[in-house]
């Protein structure tokens, strides 16, 4: 708490710099625009004028300048906004100092050469899109912090949070408009273009896109929340972040991207319907394009059905441990023609359905872990059995390892002899995916209580080839 408010203060303090050194550059342009109307007033010659326009226009643009690139950490943070960040959000803080920077000196540049050339720059279109490109990015920090809240609280509906979602794309739209409407008009009236037909049409795209992005983002936040649901709110180590999740949190993100996709599609078919494109033939033409890659990608719809199939089953799930016919490991992305599992190595295998085959679910309900420990043959059975319970005894009353024992560990007897060895097995039943804690725990427990009580361990007989 001591941390934030800390780090809260000092983003204050540089906050405050920033507008004070911001101030200097405002002031000093509010005074040039006071005095140059007081100079119109008293009806002074164009040579004066364009001499204030410049005298006045180097020193403020060179003040904001100054003041941007002096506090540009203090910029790029607000840019940023909130952390987790994309990394296209990064980039853009970073370079956002340098491009206000570059924006400044190409407007001071364009405004003197109109000036040379007599074709002054509408100032209000000027003024205008200044403040749109310097507010943009802060704006869209802003909405963006509001939209997340929305996002991670449970008191707002889906449609709501998806709502503010879309606002943050409802402002670049009308951001858009803005300036297409101040630098366009002009140019599209030199042309004779009639700006109501354009307009007309734009704002029917303009909808459908909205619509499209409202669709979106509740796929996307129902997504989201059921995923969160799902998940551990805090994980604090990577078996939390890898634990299995449940059939809807396996579904869920295979369903978002059908989802979407179907979104984009009709948001598509739905632009070219309201510009007046016949999308009849487009649609028959996919439509043959697709079936002619049905009948010739016989192994894809193989991989398709299968995968089907295999959800429909329930077979596996997103962070669980399978072993099919050519690979084995946990289940890490599930696609819609493959499944990748990452071996305990490290490797990662991905599978197409349609080679799968048979399937092995390790972290499903429970599981029965066999031990087997070879001892000398005159080895009294009934002390190894004791030794066997009081271990297991122990193990059940681990609070660490009580959670996820389901049967206690204890001694099956002796299961054969080999070579005058005694080979005694020993079993528990676990949670699945939670024995490998307990094998641990009982073969260190298995180890001592030998030690200690004399018993002697044989090692397997290597076998020898008769051929050498």
């Amino acid at each position: 708490m001591a941390s934030r408010r800390t780090e809260f203060a000092e983003r204050s303090a540089h906050l405050a710099a920033l507008v004070h050194d911001l101030s200097l550059a405002i002031g000093l342009a509010l005074i040039g625009v006071t005095l140059f109307a007081t100079l119109r007033l008293w009806s002074v010659g164009p040579a004066l004028a364009d001499l204030l326009r410049t005298g006045l226009g180097i020193p403020i643009y060179l003040l904001f300048a100054w003041a941007v690139w002096r506090h540009r950490p203090t910029l790029a943070a607000a840019v940023a906004g909130p952390r987790p960040r994309s990394r296209w959000r990064t980039r853009l803080a970073k370079m956002w100092p340098a491009i206000v920077i570059a924006f400044l000196i190409i407007t001071f540049l364009s405004t003197q050469a109109a000036l040379t050339l007599g074709a002054s720059l509408r100032g209000s279109a000027v003024l205008l899109t200044a403040l749109m490109f310097l507010a943009a990015p802060h704006l869209d920090a802003m909405i963006g912090n509001w939209a997340q809240r929305g996002l991670e609280s449970p008191d707002i509906s889906i449609v709501a949070a998806a709502g503010r979602q879309t606002a943050r794309f409802t402002v670049v739209a009308i951001m858009i408009a803005m300036l297409g409407t101040l630098w366009a008009t002009p140019l599209a009236a030199g042309f004779g273009i009639d700006l109501r037909e354009v307009a007309k049409g734009a704002s029917g795209v303009a909808l459908i896109i909205l619509g499209a992005a409202f669709l979106w983002n509740v796929v996307g936040t129902g997504t989201t929340r059921a995923l969160r649901a799902e998940l551990p709110a805090v994980a604090s180590d990577e078996e939390e972040l890898g634990a299995p999740r449940s059939r809807l949190g396996t579904l869920v993100p295979l369903l978002s991207g059908v989802g979407k996709s179907s979104i984009v599609a009709l948001a598509l078919l739905s632009i070219l319907v309201s510009i007046g494109v016949n999308v009849w033939p487009l649609i028959a033409g996919l439509s043959v394009f697709g079936l002619a890659i049905g009948f010739g990608s016989q192994t894809l719809v193989k991989d398709l059905v299968s995968g089907l199939f295999f959800l429909i089953d329930d077979a596996f799930r997103f962070g669980e441990y399978i072993e099919t016919s050519g690979a084995k490991g946990t289940v890490e992305k599930i696609s819609v023609r493959s499944v990748s599992l990452r071996h305990q190595r490290g490797a990662l295998a991905t599978i197409p359905y349609g080679e799968i085959g048979k399937i092995q679910n390790f972290s499903r309900d429970w599981m029965i872990e066999k031990l087997t420990f070879r001892v000398a043959f005159n080895t009294d059975v009934e002390k190894v059995r004791k030794i066997f319970k009081k271990i297991g005894q122990d193990i059940s009353a681990n609070p660490e390892l009580a959670g996820d024992l389901l049967a206690p560990f204890k001694s099956q007897g002796i299961a054969e002899v080999e070579d005058g060895t005694l080979v005694i097995r020993a079993k528990f039943m676990a949670k699945a995916g939670k024995h490998f804690m307990i094998r641990r725990a009982v073969l260190l427990a298995v180890h001592q209580a030998f030690q200690e009580n004399g018993i002697k361990a044989v090692p397997k007989p290597l076998t020898s080839n008769p051929a050498a």
